[in-house]
């Protein structure tokens, strides 16, 4: 009986599958670092985001959209802080049993999303695990001094605005783990929303989940206009509660203008308790930022500019406390956002 086909080595994989992916910066992938050059004037912006197997991903799911996840959650980062992206370092920990067939996807859909957000390889790690699949990228970009826009920054009397529509990831997980898995998105059960929806918006929300679409294009807006940013990961909730923590603000939201996709009210209208799970749950990867009154219709008009929509949600406050309302009726959540512990 023939033997499982030989893989190759650790540098053996690196120059097949990763070094015809890097960038200048990246040395050939040959060195034991990779060499990044920031402009005379700018800063370096750095962010990292680690994904494990069963918790940020199914296993089985496409390795092409497991490398395009991972990178494109950095990129948000990025974004949210008006910055360009400069490269990226992989570290890979594959468990026992994978193929060249898969690291060969995976390496195609991180060239990809690469390209598309002209962040070039420049270095990393790969390993061997006899736990589940796990990676972490950290991403680096640049900023004019002083430019970066941070957490912090928002003051009373700002706007607060988010972009694109909000509740499709976390209304993914459920589609694709129901389509792919039969399963909900705690492992178990039918969420019977999922067969009451069209075709077309069940895999709407999945691709959302699947392939994040990270804002670069509207990090020149927010450098010129916002007074703080950060993106939707952990849910819109959540996300605003830490970005007004940061800058000892409070808020009133209007929950009626947050925006949402066609799929998403669909999803609604078939279990209105995912109203909840939309403004809770996570991975969006929208960005959430606030501008003052004078400048928070310039950020409108150049994100439209750049091909994406911005909503004006609620307003900054000086109370300490975000007032929620639905309906014109005071609203309030159980559980804030995804947790990681």
């Amino acid at each position: 009986m023939a033997g499982a086909p030989e893989r190759p080595g650790e540098f053996e994989l690196i120059a097949r599958y990763f070094a015809p992916i890097a960038g200048a910066g990246g040395l050939g992938l040959v060195d034991d670092a990779g060499l990044l050059r920031p402009a005379r004037g700018y800063e370096t912006v750095v962010t990292t985001d680690a994904l494990v197997a069963g918790v940020h991903f199914f296993a089985d799911d496409p390795a092409a959209s497991i490398a395009r996840k991972a990178l494109a959650v950095n990129l948000s980062d990025l974004a949210a802080k008006g910055a360009r992206p400069e490269g990226f370092v992989l570290s890979l920990a594959l468990p026992h049993g994978w193929t060249e067939a898969w690291l060969a996807d995976f390496a195609q859909g991180l060239a990809r999303i690469a390209g598309e957000g002209a962040c070039p390889l420049i270095g990393g790690d790969t390993v061997s695990t006899p736990g589940p699949l796990i990676l972490s990228i950290t991403a680096f970009g640049s900023v004019p001094a002083g430019r970066m826009v941070p957490r912090s920054g928002a003051r009373p009397g700002d706007v607060i605005l988010v972009s694109g529509t909000i509740g499709d990831g976390a209304l993914g997980l459920q589609a694709h783990g129901f389509s792919a898995h039969g399963l909900s998105a705690h492992g178990s059960g039918k969420p019977g929303w999922v067969a009451r929806v069209s075709e077309e918006h069940r895999h709407f929300l999945a691709d959302r989940y699947l392939h994040p679409q990270p804002r670069l294009a509207l990090a020149a807006a927010l450098q010129l206009h916002a007074s703080a940013a950060m993106d939707v990961s952990d849910g819109l909730v959540g996300d605003l509660a830490k970005l007004l923590k940061a800058s000892k603000a409070g808020a009133e939201i209007d929950l009626d203008t947050v925006p949402l996709s066609a799929a998403a009210r669909a999803a609604i209208m078939a279990d209105p308790a995912l109203a909840e799970l939309a403004w809770t749950g996570g991975d969006d990867y929208e960005i959430l930022c606030t501008a003052s009154e004078r400048e928070y219709l310039s950020l409108i008009v150049a994100a439209e500019a750049a091909g994406i929509a911005l909503v004006a949600i609620g307003r900054v406050t000086d109370q300490g406390a975000v007032n929620y309302r639905e309906k014109g009726r005071a609203r309030s959540f159980a559980q804030g956002s995804f947790a990681h512990f």
